[in-house]
C-alpha cells in the first residue's frame, strides 16, 4: 500500500497515542465523527486545510501524517549529507539507504542529532564564558587578590629589616588575602562546574524575567481574562530590577491582550491564516504588537511554535523567546545578518527573510522584522527605536524551495567562512 494511502491509519495511531477520543478530534476540526472514522480507515482521501487542521490538533507536522515517521528520518539523513561539506554523499539515494539498512540509517541520524546537541552546548558555554557577569566578577576578584598577595610578598622579600609591627601587619594581610583568594577560587570553580546543581543560573535581571516568562509558557491567563498586572505574582523574581522589568513587560502584554482578545485571535487565524499584515489590519494594531501577540499565544493555537526577539537601537537584546533550531545567544553580539538588525536601518518598513542557521542541523526559518519609534517623536530630540523579529519555522516539506540567507548565532560560534559581516574569528574549526 502506498504511503499516502496510510494517512488515515497514522491519524488514528497518533490520536490513540495522545488519548484523544474520535468525537473530540472531529469536533476540533469541525467535521462529523462518522466522516473522521472513514478517514481513519483510509476510505476517504485527505489533504489541504483539513489535513493541516488535524495535524495541528494532534500537535504534529502534516508530513508526519502523510509520509509517516520515516519522513523525519529521511530529512535528517539529507541534512547530514548536506552538512558533510567536501565529502560526496549520495543524497539522491537516501531512500534506498534507509530502506536497505534501516538500523544503520537510524544510528547515523541519531549521531547527527547528538553532534548537533553538542554544538549547541559549545555555543552556550562559549557565550557564557564571554559574557557572563558573574564569571567576570569572579575573575576580577581572583586577579585583584592575586595582585595584592604579590605586592605584599614583594615588600616582604625586599632586603633589610622591617619593624616587627609592620612585618606582623604584612603577614596578617598576606594571610587574609590568601584566604580571600581561596574563597574566590572556590566560588569560581563552583560557578563553572554546575554538574551537581543542574539548575539554570539566571544572573542579570533580564535573564530572570525571561526565565519567569518561559516558566509561564509565555502566556498569562490572568491578563487574558482582563486582570491587571498586579494580579500576576512575581515572587519567583529575586531582584527589584527584575520585578520592575517584568511589570513593564506585563503592561505591554496586557495592552496587546485587550487589543487582540484570544477568542477573536483564534477566529481571525482560522479565516486569515498566519498572515501578520492581514491580522494587524483586522485588529487595527501595528506589526510590532501583532508579532508580540502571535509569540504569546498558547500552545496549539498556531500550527508550530513561534520565536521572538526584541532589541534596541544599539543592537542589545531586550527580550527573547527561543524557538527550536534557531540559536539565540544569551547576551548581545548576535549575528549582524539577522533581519532584526536590518530593520533598524529602515524603521516602519517590514522585512521578511527566509534564513538558515549554519551547523549540523541547518533548519530554515521565515523571519519577519520591523523597527518602530517608541512613543511620539518630538522636535529636536532623537526617537527611541526598537526592533522586533518574529521567527517562524519552515515546515519540512517546504524547505529548499527558495533561497535562504545563511545566518549564525554569533560570530564566535559560527562556522561560516568568508563572511563579510564577521567581527571576530570563530572558535569552531574544521566545521565542528
Amino acid at each position: 500500500m502506498a504511503r499516502d494511502t496510510l494517512t488515515g491509519s497514522r491519524i488514528r495511531e497518533r490520536r490513540l497515542m495522545i488519548g484523544l477520543r474520535q468525537a473530540d478530534l472531529a469536533r476540533k476540526v469541525d467535521i462529523s465523527a462518522s466522516y473522521l472514522n472513514l478517514i481513519e480507515h483510509n476510505r476517504r482521501r485527505i489533504g489541504g486545510k483539513l489535513l493541516v487542521d488535524i495535524a495541528a490538533a494532534l500537535s504534529v507536522e502534516p508530513s508526519m501524517l502523510t509520509e509517516g515517521a520515516e519522513a523525519a528520518l529521511l530529512a535528517t539523513l539529507r541534512e547530514a549529507a548536506a552538512d558533510a561539506g567536501s565529502t560526496a554523499a549520495e543524497a539522491d539515494r537516501v531512500d534506498e539507504f534507509a530502506g536497505r539498512f534501516p538500523g544503520w540509517a537510524e544510528v547515523l541520524a541519531r549521531l547527527f542529532r547528538r553532534v548537533g546537541s553538542l554544538e549547541r552546548t559549545v555555543e552556550t558555554l562559549s557565550d557564557r564564558l564571554t559574557h557572563d557577569p558573574h564569571l567576570a566578577a569572579s575573575l576580577h576578584e581572583v586577579l585583584s587578590t592575586a595582585a595584592a598577595i604579590r605586592s605584599t610578598a614583594a615588600i616582604l622579600a625586599e632586603p633589610g629589616e622591617l619593624e616587627a609591627e609592620w612585618r606582623d601587619r604584612f603577614h596578617r594581610n598576606l594571610h587574609q588575602d590568601a584566604e580571600r583568594l581561596a574563597e574566590s577560587s572556590k566560588s569560581l570553580v563552583g560557578w563553572l562546574d554546575d554538574s551537581e546543581a543542574g539548575e539554570d543560573r539566571t544572573g542579570v535581571p533580564v535573564e530572570q524575567v525571561e526565565a519567569f516568562v518561559a516558566g509561564r509558557g509565555h502566556h498569562f491567563t490572568e491578563l487574558e481574562k482582563g486582570g491587571s498586572v498586579a494580579d500576576v505574582p512575581l515572587d519567583d523574581l529575586a531582584s527589584g530590577a527584575a520585578r520592575e522589568i517584568a511589570r513593564s513587560m506585563l503592561a505591554v502584554y496586557a495592552a496587546d491582550a485587550r487589543a487582540m482578545p484570544l477568542p477573536e485571535m483564534v477566529s481571525a487565524l482560522d479565516v486569515l491564516g498566519l498572515d501578520p499584515v492581514a491580522l494587524a489590519r483586522r485588529f487595527g494594531v501595528g506589526l510590532p504588537a501583532m508579532f508580540r501577540r502571535l509569540a504569546s499565544l498558547p500552545e496549539g493555537v498556531l500550527p508550530h511554535e513561534a520565536g521572538l526577539v526584541i532589541c534596541d537601537a544599539s543592537g542589545s537584546i531586550l527580550f527573547r523567546k527561543p524557538v527550536t533550531g534557531f540559536a539565540l545567544p544569551r547576551h548581545g553580539e548576535s549575528c549582524p545578518l539577522w533581519p532584526l538588525y536590518a530593520a533598524l536601518g529602515r524603521p516602519l518598513v517590514p522585512i521578511r527573510r527566509r534564513v538558515s542557521q549554519l551547523g549540523r542541523n541547518a533548519a530554515e526559518f521565515d523571519c519577519l522584522a520591523v523597527a518602530w519609534p517608541e512613543g511620539m517623536p518630538e522636535f529636536d530630540s532623537d526617537p527611541v527605536i526598537r526592533s522586533v523579529m518574529l521567527i517562524l519555522p519552515v515546515p519540512t516539506a517546504e524547505r529548499g524551495r527558495q533561497a535562504a540567507q545563511p545566518v549564525g548565532a554569533s560570530c564566535r560560534v559560527c562556522p561560516r567562512r568568508d563572511c563579510a559581516a564577521r567581527r571576530e574569528p570563530s572558535i569552531l574549526s574544521e566545521g565542528f
